[in-house]
C-alpha cells in the first residue's frame, strides 16, 4: 500500500514537473519572440528612415542634374545661335561679293561683245582685201590660186624630204658616235686593268732617298732584298738613273701605298734585310688598313649617312687610293653623293637614299683589280651581299647603263655621276661659239634679239611681231638652223626657238 502511494505521488510529481517545464519553456519562447518582433520593427523603422533619406538625396541630385542640363543646353543654344549668326553674316557677305562680280562680268561681257563685233567687221574687211590681192596676184603672176598652191605644196614636200634625209643622217652619225664611245670605253677599261708593259702617272709612286748609296742597300747582296720586297708587296721596284729616288710600280693602288710606306720606314730605320722588310711590311699593312677604315668612316660622316655595313665602309676607304679620269674616286663619290642629294631634294624625293646610292655608286672600283667584270656590277653584287637596299643596288649597277634604269633614283645617280665627271671646254672657245651663234641669228630680218643658252645647245630668237607672223616664224627658224649648219661645226644638236609675243616655235638642228 505504501509502495502504491509512493508510485502515485511520484507520478503526480512528474506530471506537475512536466506542466511546470512546459509553461516555463512557453514563457521563454514567448519572451524571445517578443524581443525578435521588437528588433524587426526597429529594423523596419530604420530601413524606412534610410529609404526616405536616400529618396531625398536622389531628388536633390536629380534637381541639380536637371539644372546643370538646362545650363548646358542654354550655353549650347547660345553657341549655335552665335555660329548661325556668323554663317549668316558670311553668306550675306558672299552674296554681296557675287552680286558685284556678276555686275563686273556683265560689263566685261558687253565689252567683249563690242570687241567681237569690231573684230568681225575687221575680219570681213581683211577678207575682202585679201580676195582682191589674190586676184591681183593671179593677174600679175599669171597663176591661179590652185596652181600657186600646187607649187607651194611641191616646195614644202621637197623641204620635208630634205629634212627627213638629214635627220636620218644625224641618227646614223649619232649611232656611230655611240658605238665608238662604247668601244673606246671597253678598250680603256681593258688597258687600265690588263696592260702590264707600261706605267702611267696613276700607277707609280716615287720614293725619295737620302743618297744614291741607299739604292744598293735596297737591292741587297745579289738582289735578295729587292726580291723579298717585290715578292712580299706584289709591286715592282724600278731602280734607274734617277738621282736619289726609286719608283714603285703597280696597278693596285693599295699595294703600292703599303709598299711606299714600308720602303720609307725601312729607309728611316736604316736596317734593310729580309726579316726587317717583313716586319716593316706587317706594320705598314696595319697602318694602311687602319687609314682605309678611317677614310671610309670620314666619308660616311661627311655625307651624313648612317647604319652603313662596316665591310662597305672599309671597301669605301680603299677608293682613296684609286683615280679615274684624273679624279680621286673617293672625292668623286662624295661629290656625287652631294649632287644626288640636292637633285633628290629639288624633286621632293628621299635625299638620304640618293646620297647613300651616290656615295656607293663607284664602290666596285675598289675591287676591279681583284675581281673581273664591270665596276658597276661588282659594286652592286657587293652591296647585295652586305644587305643594302635593292633600290640602291640597282642604282649602282645601272649608273653606266649596263643594266636598264627602272626608277627615278637610277636616273638621279646617272645625272650626278655625269655632272661630277664632266669636262669643260676652254673658256675662250666657249665664249666665241656663243657669240657666233648669236651673230648668225641676228643677221636675219625681223629679229629683235638673240640669246645663246644651255652652253650653246639652244638659241632663242626674239622677233618683231609686227614684221614676223606665226607662219614666217616657222620658216625663219628653219633658215637660222640651215645657216648654223652651214657656217659652224658643233657636236650633237642645236635647238632654235623663235619667240613671237607669248608663243614659241621650236626647230632643232
Amino acid at each position: 500500500m505504501d509502495l502504491l502511494i509512493r508510485i502515485l505521488l511520484i507520478g503526480i510529481a512528474a506530471i506537475i514537473g512536466f506542466f511546470i517545464g512546459f509553461f516555463f519553456r512557453k514563457y521563454v519562447i514567448d519572451s524571445k519572440l517578443s524581443s525578435a518582433e521588437q528588433k524587426t520593427n526597429l529594423m523596419l523603422n530604420n530601413a524606412k528612415k534610410e529609404a526616405q533619406n536616400i529618396k531625398k538625396e536622389a531628388l536633390l541630385e536629380g534637381k541639380e542634374e536637371v539644372q546643370n542640363l538646362k545650363a548646358r543646353n542654354e550655353d549650347e543654344t547660345k553657341k549655335q545661335k552665335f555660329e548661325l549668326k556668323k554663317r549668316e553674316d558670311r553668306l550675306l557677305s558672299r552674296e554681296d561679293s557675287i552680286e558685284k562680280k556678276a555686275y563686273y562680268l556683265d560689263k566685261k561681257e558687253q565689252i567683249v561683245n563690242q570687241k567681237r563685233e569690231e573684230f568681225d567687221k575687221k575680219t570681213k574687211k581683211f577678207d575682202e582685201i585679201l580676195e582682191k590681192e589674190i586676184l591681183r596676184l593671179e593677174a600679175i603672176g599669171e597663176l591661179t590660186k590652185e596652181e600657186a598652191k600646187a607649187i607651194l605644196m611641191k616646195k614644202i614636200e621637197d623641204e620635208a624630204k630634205y629634212e627627213s634625209a638629214k635627220e636620218i643622217r644625224n641618227i646614223e652619225a649619232k649611232l656611230k658616235e655611240d658605238a665608238d664611245k662604247m668601244a673606246k670605253k671597253i678598250i680603256s677599261q681593258a688597258i687600265q686593268r690588263c696592260a702590264m708593259d707600261h706605267v702611267s702617272e696613276t700607277t707609280v709612286s716615287v720614293v725619295n732617298l737620302p743618297n744614291d748609296e741607299m739604292k744598293g742597300r735596297i737591292i741587297g747582296r745579289e738582289g735578295r732584298n729587292i726580291r723579298v720586297f717585290e715578292n712580299l708587296t706584289g709591286i715592282n721596284i724600278i731602280v734607274d738613273d734617277t738621282p736619289e729616288a726609286v719608283i714603285l710600280s703597280s696597278f693596285d693602288p693599295v699595294r703600292r701605298e703599303i709598299a711606299r710606306v714600308t720602303l720609307e720606314n725601312l729607309i728611316t730605320d736604316g736596317r734593310i734585310h729580309p726579316a726587317r722588310i717583313e716586319e716593316m711590311y706587317e706594320k705598314a699593312s696595319k697602318i694602311i688598313s687602319n687609314e682605309i677604315k678611317l677614310e671610309g668612316e670620314q666619308a660616311v660622316f661627311d655625307t651624313g649617312i648612317s647604319e652603313l655595313n662596316p665591310g662597305i665602309v672599309k671597301v669605301l676607304g680603299r677608293l682613296k687610293y684609286r683615280t679615274s679620269y684624273g679624279q680621286n674616286v673617293l672625292l668623286h663619290s662624295k661629290e656625287v653623293a652631294y649632287i644626288a642629294g640636292m637633285i633628290a631634294s629639288e624633286l621632293g624625293m628621299n635625299s638620304k637614299k640618293a646620297k647613300r646610292a651616290g656615295l656607293l655608286h663607284d664602290i666596285g672600283k675598289a675591287l676591279t683589280h681583284d675581281i673581273e667584270g664591270s665596276h658597276a656590277i661588282i659594286g652592286a653584287e657587293l652591296a647585295r651581299r652586305l644587305n643594302e637596299d635593292e633600290e640602291i643596288c640597282h642604282a649602282i649597277e645601272s649608273h653606266h647603263n649596263e643594266v636598264e634604269p627602272k626608277s627615278i633614283l637610277d636616273v638621279i645617280i646617272q645625272a650626278a655621276d655625269q655632272i661630277s665627271g664632266a669636262r669643260r671646254e676652254i673658256l675662250e672657245s666657249y665664249i666665241k661659239r656663243l657669240e657666233s651663234l648669236e651673230k648668225i641669228a641676228t643677221k636675219f630680218k625681223g629679229i629683235e634679239k638673240a640669246y645663246a643658252i644651255q652652253a650653246g645647245r639652244e638659241i632663242r630668237v626674239m622677233v618683231k611681231p609686227e614684221e614676223v607672223d606665226e607662219n614666217m616664224s616657222i620658216m625663219l627658224s628653219k633658215e637660222i638652223a640651215r645657216e648654223i649648219e652651214k657656217e659652224m661645226e658643233y657636236p650633237g644638236q642645236i635647238k632654235v626657238t623663235v619667240i613671237r609675243e607669248s608663243r614659241a616655235i621650236d626647230y632643232a638642228k
